[in-house]
């Protein structure tokens, strides 16, 4: 699977591992991502998300509906 966020588009980025002595070495930093089930009672199902954790405290501050109405502004298709 891969390693993206489903709603809000987090992907791992690169970046440098950094020693004592100040060697680097390449690596990369992953987001957050949890696999979790939502309700949409509009539709009366269930959907099942791999979303960051950044994502889900969004969607329990504003609702499933909400935040998706909000992405739809901002331009972004998200298919469920």
């Amino acid at each position: 699977m891969s390693k993206v966020c489903q709603l809000t588009g987090k992907r791992p980025i690169s970046g440098n591992s950094v020693s004592h002595s100040h060697h680097k070495t390449k690596r990369k930093f992953y987001p957050n991502l949890q696999k979790k089930r939502f309700y949409i009672p509009e539709e009366d199902r269930w959907v099942t998300l791999k979303v960051s954790t950044s994502a889900i405290r969004t969607i329990s501050k504003k609702g499933f509906t909400a935040y998706l109405r909000d992405l739809r502004k901002k331009g972004l298709s998200i298919n469920i």
